[in-house]
């Protein structure tokens, strides 16, 4: 039994999206005018650039597999178990944490409309039913998850779309070119700041290559959704960033996209955006329920995770186990609110992930690439590029944040020699038995 290949070019395109806008773009924005003022639409430019390296590495490592696993799989097929679970482990947690904050940013927005959300059994209520229905929906399939993660894309875009149109029809005429003045002005450290902040606003689009055992015609979809997520994402954010340098100056704001809604229309515009924040968290949510699925699934069925959680069901053919089990760990970090230590390692953790997928591409080079394989131009190059943002990024993790990553790859040490040591046990096993056979 294998999973159903149901997902097509535009529903991964749209799990890209889902991935990578969340609740990040609402405040995004004031910060970058603080570091860089009114050349912060440029920023948005420089980053897309920046993160289009990631996804040509991920475009070409992606291509060389069908089956669901993401990273994690890319790294354990190049460098061997060990490695492969370290990437597993940052992966899922990363994951966890970043549903977890989804879901607790939801109720926050929530509360500001619904007060009585923000606290006691109501929230754990409303946290229990977020949750939940992306879970159904996957249960019952890739392609109803799917269908969910869109629809609310669709839902999460409109207001973000709304704000765009109203702030071109008003400042159209009025909206600045970005001069050299503006570029050079905030100095060198103020650009490293805005684009280490832009790179994670741009992150998570790697989510939507795990569940790769669902998608038709992998390669050529792949490719188009990378294109096309990418691009779609660029304008909404540079689109966005243009028109709050056009509404609010360089003024700084913790809630830039609700004053500029503020300015355009009112306090019916800041209800929009408070509307679109929640659609924008649950989206990540939505998509999360769908691909973090998968990469427990793949840990489970290589037999590095307990075997449960690689069976898929009966009627649906979908890995259910896999997808209960992640939702309750999401809903158990969300309520309680532990999910705080994971947080700190997200930032690290996507880095590590980074890396792995870049150097995974160095060695399948060197091993040679197999027929129908997707060659990037440049591949090679763009890889120790890649790299070495990692790095730079890497050098920004504070001591707090370093100890709670050594932390992580412990447990994935640990998870290694428990696998190696089944391993190993089943080998004896299995030369007993044939010593056996052989008497």
């Amino acid at each position: 039994m294998s999973l159903v290949r149901s997902l097509g070019r535009w529903s991964m395109t749209f799990l890209f999206v889902n991935c990578v806008i969340g609740s990040g773009i609402f405040g995004v924005p004031g910060e970058l005018i603080a570091a860089v003022g009114r050349a912060s639409p440029l920023a948005m430019l420089l980053a897309a650039a920046a993160i289009s390296v990631f996804v040509a590495v991920f475009l070409e490592v992606s291509s060389q597999f069908s089956e669901a696993g993401g990273t994690y799989l890319y790294v354990r097929s190049a460098f061997g178990l060990f490695a492969g679970l370290q990437v597993g482990w940052f992966y899922l947690l990363s994951c966890f944490s970043a549903s977890a904050v989804a879901a607790n940013l939801f109720i926050g927005y929530a509360a500001g409309v619904f007060p009585a959300a923000g606290s006691g059994w109501i929230r754990i209520g409303l946290i229990t039913i977020l949750i939940a229905i992306p879970a159904i929906a996957n249960c019952a399939g890739a392609r109803s998850g799917a269908n969910l993660s869109s629809l609310l894309v669709v839902a999460k875009l409109l207001p973000l779309a709304l704000l765009i149109a109203f702030g071109i029809l008003r400042y159209g005429g009025g909206i600045q070119t970005v001069r050299f003045s503006d570029v050079a002005m905030p100095g060198f450290s103020a650009w490293i700041h805005a684009l280490l902040l832009l790179v994670f606003s741009y992150i998570g689009f790697e989510d939507s290559l795990v569940p790769m055992g669902d998608v038709r015609d992998p390669r050529r979809t792949t490719a188009f959704a990378l294109a096309a997520g990418l691009a779609i994402v660029t304008a909404v954010y540079t689109l966005l960033q243009c028109v709050t340098v056009a509404a609010i100056g360089a003024h700084t704001s913790l809630h830039p996209l609700a004053d500029v809604a503020d300015v355009l229309m009112g306090y019916r515009g800041v209800f929009l955006i408070s509307i679109a924040a929640m659609f924008s968290t649950y989206g990540y949510i939505s998509g999360s329920a769908l691909t973090t699925s998968r990469l427990s699934y793949s840990l489970a069925a290589q037999g590095d995770f307990p075997r449960f959680l690689g069976r898929l069901d009966s009627r649906w053919n979908t890995p259910v186990r896999a997808i209960l089990f992640n939702a309750a760990l999401v809903w158990l970090l969300a309520v309680t609110g532990t999910f705080k230590w994971v947080l700190v390692v997200t930032v690290g953790a996507n880095m590590v992930i980074y890396a792995g997928a870049c150097a995974s591409l160095l060695a399948f080079r060197r091993r040679g690439l197999t027929a129908g394989v997707t060659r990037v131009p440049g591949g090679s190059v763009l890889a120790w590029i890649g790299i070495a943002i990692s790095i730079i990024l890497m050098t920004q993790v504070e001591l707090r944040q370093g100890l709670l990553m050594s932390v992580t790859a412990l447990i994935a040490a640990l998870n290694w020699w428990w696998v190696r040591r089944k391993h190993l046990v089943l080998h004896k096993l299995g030369v007993h038995a044939r010593a056996g056979k052989n008497v």
